[in-house]
């Protein structure tokens, strides 16, 4: 029984990404001038390399900010029915915590919230 479920929600998936992009390929305007391929910064045109590298710094930051959001995301719901739930359910976020702490104390320690 779920793995039939499981089957028609793959396929489904499936069917509506081939569908939207055989649409959009239909009715998508359709421009194709050297402009267009042509890096787009703030409307100036670009002088010499437009390839820029940029430190790793930045993508943790960005890593790291988007797990406490997520944690947050989680723990709205749970702080609702919190009475409801029971000891196990507080064990449980406890945990989550207390990884989600030790995660943030090793980034501090390695330097990656300092923004130099």
């Amino acid at each position: 029984m779920f793995l039939r479920f499981l089957i028609v929600v793959i396929l489904t998936a499936v069917i509506l990404v081939i569908a939207a992009m055989i649409i959009a390929e239909f009715i998508g305007p359709r421009s194709f001038n050297k402009q267009k391929g042509e890096p787009y910064e703030c409307g100036i045109p670009t002088r010499g390399k437009s390839w820029v590298q940029f430190k790793a710094g930045y993508y943790l930051f960005a890593i790291l900010f988007l797990m406490f959001d997520i944690e947050t995301v989680f723990l709205f719901p749970w702080a609702a029915v919190v009475k409801d739930i029971g000891i196990y359910a507080f064990t449980s976020v406890s945990f989550f915590l207390v990884v989600l702490i030790l995660g943030l104390a090793y980034a501090w320690k390695k330097g990656a919230l300092e923004w130099k």
